[in-house]
């Protein structure tokens, strides 16, 4: 099935990530920011990395050394992450600012962790959306809907993936589908944004929503995402791109996330039709400017 072209408020992910730098505060900072800005939901990340890393993985040096808070990548993995107490703590200081709060997941211990605040939703990372013990106790233990990326996933993944939620009948009242080319950041012959025709035309009958992940520069290609249909748009934040980290320098900062929610609330209000044939704003105009000295009407 084809997008219909209804389209509605566009929902906005600030996906904060880890770009915290593994600073409490920063955090709060960066959902405030997220807030100020008109973002719908401020997102983090949740690992346990001694559960989702080999040992060979967890003691290996992080590959961007620039980029590492940590003498192994495991390390760097530890710095960064926040306990389950200081993400409740995040979840109420953004419910009490108006802004919703969000968790990518990626291993059972994470998942069980953040099932238990019962947010809104929780999302799945690209990397993970085959890690189906971790999806089947999120389909069966936790309630909320459940968005899942699809970067680096092949045709046949994807398909088994709605499979594995319509054999308990969730996928059409919980599961969210994102178009998302893995990569940081992503060049704009890599976003094929034309990928989201693709998830409407399997899945738009099966899964409750297509939603559109970017790792891009600029917002163009998300404005596009959501012409397309894409109702949930996912962007990374950060208030400083030299900031070290690796995803930094596919974030938006302040200004760029201002600008993306100002457009897409813009291009809502634009995609429609015009609800008679001359408007208000145009009789004026076609008072004072439309030709006048030979009006007979062309006969075929």
């Amino acid at each position: 099935m084809a997008f219909k072209f209804d389209y509605r408020k566009p929902l906005v992910i600030s996906e904060i990530g880890c770009n915290h730098m593994g600073d409490f505060e920063i955090a709060k900072e960066l959902i405030k920011l997220s807030k100020d800005c008109g973002a719908d939901y401020a997102k983090f990340q949740k690992r346990n990395a001694r559960e989702l890393l080999t040992d060979e993985q967890y003691n290996t040096p992080h590959p961007v050394p620039y980029n590492a808070y940590g003498n192994t990548y495991g390390a760097h993995r530890e710095f960064l992450e926040f306990t389950w107490e200081q993400h409740a703590d995040l979840k109420e200081y953004a419910e009490s600012l108006g802004i919703g709060y969000a968790t990518s997941v990626w291993d059972i211990t994470s998942a069980q962790e953040i099932a238990a605040l019962k947010p809104d939703f929780i999302k799945v990372p690209s990397a993970c959306n085959n890690h189906y013990e971790m999806l089947q106790l999120l389909r069966d233990e936790y309630a909320g809907d459940i968005h899942i990326s699809s970067g680096m996933t092949t045709l046949d993944e994807i398909e088994e993936l709605v499979k594995f939620f319509e054999v308990t009948d969730q996928a059409k009242s919980r599961l969210v589908l994102y178009n998302c080319t893995s990569g940081y950041p992503v060049p704009f012959k890599d976003i094929c944004l034309l990928e989201i025709n693709r998830l409407y035309e399997h899945y738009d009958h099966r899964v409750k929503e297509i939603g559109f992940s970017g790792h891009h520069l600029g917002i163009a290609a998300d404005v596009a995402a959501y012409t397309l249909g894409a109702r949930w748009i996912e962007r990374h934040f950060t208030k400083d791109r030299t900031w070290k980290g690796t995803d930094h320098a596919a974030s938006l900062e302040v200004p760029g996330l201002q600008k993306l929610v100002r457009d897409l609330t813009q291009i809502q209000q634009a995609l429609t039709f015009k609800n008679k044939e001359i408007l208000d704003i145009e009789a004026e105009q076609r008072d004072k400017l439309k030709y006048r000295k030979n009006t007979t009407p062309f006969v075929s």
